[in-house]
């Protein structure tokens, strides 16, 4: 590879170069005709686009906000959610701190990144935890799994690839990248003692390739002998006539690891129990392994197999427990869980509606147990269950499907039952029986965690608004906080009604909690248009209130849910009221 401070090649040696390497690759069916120009100046014309909205760190999260976020989200894993909550906080709120104060903070010499560690069996929801605090605090995300990469970048994937695609996810913007995240599934399989495929050098080689983007290292985002990044390279050169080196600093960008690290639980307890003669019993249940695993040290990694450089640079490790069958079952009950979500979603492509039945749920709450495959078996026993029904509902006239435990336990009786034509009532009996007692659970799911909701909205969660979210939820296909989101922009819209009255009347009303209530529900059952309801509002109240105004003076009114229920019988006993005063 040539030094960024030679001289730029000609563009010519550079297009054989590519031709060169596509041949090698894909013999002659593939070559390039293209026209190399000159480098030339760029005109004003060409260089005026509009430039895009960098997004910025906004970080103001702080512990115990992050870990109720993922409460709503992820069942168990209190220790490991309060770990990742903790130091991801600290993170970001150290970079914000130093960015705002850089005169007051002197520069750290062997400064230790929060590195993150994850140890626990798989389907625990490790990725999706990550995932989630990815997306609540705004920054670039990507995954990688550690048995694809390779030293070299030529078996496998080159480590500082991952690097790069946080530039794409960050859609070009590496300000913003270098603030990402970098996840790294299966890391238990590049330990050294443990390889079973491959030399051990090739193990331990990924583990090096990844201590400098680990720390901090300047990383070009021009791969080199890739034929896309030396096209871009003449793009930009014929249009600037410059060579520019781009590259991103990995000082910020956070490293979380994960695995399932088979057999260390044994190895910790190898050392923290004195043993008899002979090997000793083996640990016999998940909680014993939980209770072993949270005793992990560095000394542990490095038996097991990982270099000490490279577990230095993990100082953070948070432990999950292997999921019970009642886990299991309250994580499918939640009603933010994207399985179920994902599921009701599959057969609404088709036009119907489900519900479910607690009984069917922990049906397969059990079946993914015994698979003892954790949270990643419960889609999979979804996906059995009902692909028989998936399959023919869609051809039937049938719109609302309750999945029971009948369902669940013989589908293909339960099938044959639902297709008959006299079986048309008790089918409709049956899911708005099911409905109701689903919008009954959000209710009191959304009542809850009222003061919760109500802090991040600004939402004041009462009696009816409960009921309105609940009716919502049900009725759409999406989780709690998103159909309180939805709530509060329909809130803030009919808010926004009295401003307009005002601007455009000259007169201030004031829309009560109740009316504000009474007008949502409306939105989401008759399908009404905010304009439209504008529109009657103005019919039903203008004239009465400019009336009063005239003859009193008063220009502030306030609108009750009754006064939207009789608009004519309000304005006439408000008119008595007010002139007979």
């Amino acid at each position: 590879m040539k030094e960024y401070n030679e001289k730029m090649p000609d563009p010519k040696d550079i297009e054989k170069e590519i031709s060169e390497f596509l041949a090698k690759k894909f013999g002659d069916n593939v070559k390039i005709v293209s026209p190399i120009v000159i480098p030339q100046a760029v005109t004003l014309e060409e260089e005026v686009k509009e430039p895009k909205k960098k997004k910025k760190l906004d970080f103001n999260l702080k512990p115990e906000d992050l870990v109720s976020h993922l409460d709503q989200y992820i069942v168990k894993q209190d220790k490991a959610k309060a770990i990742l909550s903790t130091k991801i906080c600290t993170h970001f709120n150290r970079i914000k701190h130093v960015k705002a104060f850089p005169e007051s903070v002197n520069e750290i010499v062997g400064g230790i990144k929060n590195n993150v560690l994850m140890i626990g069996p798989t389907g625990v929801g490790k990725t999706y935890m990550i995932k989630l605090i990815a997306k609540k605090i705004g920054v670039p995300f990507v995954k990688g799994d550690a048995t694809k990469f390779s030293e070299t970048g030529y078996v496998g994937g080159d480590v500082e690839d991952l690097v790069r695609d946080l530039v794409r996810e960050a859609d070009d913007d590496i300000e913003l990248a270098q603030y990402g995240i970098i996840y790294i599934d299966e890391i238990d399989k590049i330990a050294s003692s443990h390889s079973l495929i491959g030399a051990d050098v090739s193990r331990t080689g990924v583990q090096r390739a990844l201590l400098k983007p680990m720390e901090e290292t300047d990383i070009d985002l021009k791969v080199p002998h890739d034929p896309i990044s030396m096209l871009q390279e003449i793009e930009r050169y014929r249009k600037t006539g410059k060579r520019n080196k781009r590259t991103i600093n990995t000082k910020n960008i956070l490293f979380v690891m994960s695995g399932a690290f088979t057999d260390l639980a044994e190895l910790i307890k190898n050392r923290v129990v004195e043993q008899g003669i002979g090997f000793g019993a083996y640990i016999t249940s998940p909680r014993e392994q939980t209770e072993f695993l949270q005793q992990v040290t560095p000394e542990d990694l490095t038996k097991y197999g990982f270099e000490s450089e490279f577990v230095g640079r993990l100082p953070i490790k948070a432990v999950f427990e292997r999921l019970t069958e009642e886990d299991l079952y309250e994580i499918l009950k939640n009603p933010n869980n994207p399985i179920v979500l994902g599921k009701k979603l599959d057969f609404a492509a088709y036009g119907i509606k489900v519900k479910f039945e607690d009984e069917a749920l922990r049906i397969l709450s059990k079946r993914a147990f015994n698979e003892n495959t954790g949270a990643r078996g419960l889609i999979s026993v979804f996906e059995m269950a009902l692909l028989l029904f998936e399959k023919k509902l869609p051809s039937t006239d049938i719109k609302k499907f309750p999945v029971t435990a009948f369902v669940v336990k013989e589908p293909e009786k339960a099938l044959e039952t639902l297709l008959l034509p006299l079986n048309k009532e008790n089918l409709t009996a049956s899911f708005n029986d099911l409905a109701s007692k689903e919008k009954e659970f959000i209710k009191e799911y959304v009542q809850k965690n009222s003061e919760r909701l109500r802090k991040r909205y600004n939402l004041t969660m009462t009696p009816s608004r409960i009921d309105i979210v609940g009716s919502f939820y049900c009725k759409h296909i999406m989780d709690v906080e998103r159909s309180v989101e939805k709530i509060k922009t329909f809130y803030d819209e009919i808010k926004k009604i009295e401003l307009f009255f005002f601007q455009n009347h000259d007169i201030n009303i004031v829309m009560e909690e109740d009316a504000v209530d009474f007008i949502i529900k409306q939105f989401i059952d008759s399908g009404i248009k905010l304009e439209e309801f504008y529109q009657q509002l103005i019919i039903d109240f203008e004239l009465g209130f400019k009336l009063i105004k005239e003859k009193t003076g008063k220009n502030r009114f306030f609108i009750t849910k009754q006064a939207l229920l009789g608009p004519e019988s309000f304005i006439s006993n408000l008119i008595k009221n007010e002139l007979k005063n």
